[in-house]
């Protein structure tokens, strides 16, 4: 599982033509050693028999917990950085709440006992993956393909939501608009308390603008800063709504 934060921020660039932090910003090289850690753990699942993965519990919910406090750390210090970047830091806080899935396995028989949901949630991790690592290759009728059926086959997974967000976000990129306009809809009605529900909220906004339905995405943009006042969506709304005709 190779999914290093430097190519990652590539793909994002490729998706949303928008720039994230310099290679050698101090965040972006703590975001990097994050992302190492947590391909290391993500390893260890995926290598590892149910039997020993039991006995690397306890080390890894250890492990989860100092991660999830970095993460936070890092979306404080990059608080005025662009919507990608946040993009990335919640992808990377799903990847962990998928980890801490499996650290609530706990150990002894019961661990054993529990042993086929945890190699289900791996197997749910590298579904997610593959159809993440096709969007960042800009293969995107394999990501499209890849996330629609990621989110029928786990719907209540953790990483729903983003996958629903990363769907939209392949036809927008795609200008399948009326596609996209659905996936992002889909984000805020059936995952209403998601972190991305702003941004997809957003990507409404965004893409009514590119139908040359300006009235429409006045209104939907409007509505992000009215709900999300002070947020990185708002700011993006705000800087959209200038530039409406």
């Amino acid at each position: 599982m190779k999914l290093r934060l430097t190519l990652l921020a590539a793909g994002i660039l490729a998706i949303v033509g928008c720039a994230v932090a310099p290679k050698d910003d101090p965040v972006q090289i703590r975001l990097n050693d994050l992302d190492a850690r947590v391909q290391r753990i993500e390893r260890v699942l995926t290598n590892q028999s149910l039997l020993e993965l039991a006995k690397r519990i306890e080390t890894m919910q250890a492990e989860v917990r100092n991660l999830r406090g970095e993460v936070e750390l890092l979306q404080n210090q990059s608080e005025g950085g662009k919507q990608q970047s946040r993009s990335l830091y919640g992808d990377l806080e799903r990847r962990l709440a998928a980890l801490e899935t499996l650290g609530g396995v706990g150990t002894g028989s019961a661990a054993v006992a529990a042993a086929p949901a945890a190699a289900s949630a791996v197997g749910e991790q590298a579904s997610y993956d593959a159809a993440f690592n096709a969007l960042k290759g800009a293969d995107y009728p394999k990501a499209i393909s890849g996330f629609k059926s990621f989110v029928a086959t786990y719907p209540s997974s953790t990483l729903a939501s983003n996958a629903q967000y990363w769907l939209g976000e392949a036809y927008y990129v795609t200008r399948e608009y009326p596609s996209a306009i659905a996936a992002f809809q889909k984000v805020t009605t059936e995952w209403p308390d998601s972190r991305k529900v702003p941004d997809a909220l957003v990507k409404i906004g965004f893409t009514q603008s590119a139908l040359g339905k300006n009235g429409d995405a006045r209104v939907t943009l409007q509505d992000v800063v009215r709900r999300f006042p002070g947020s990185e969506a708002a700011k993006l709304a705000t800087e959209r709504l200038s530039r409406l005709p």
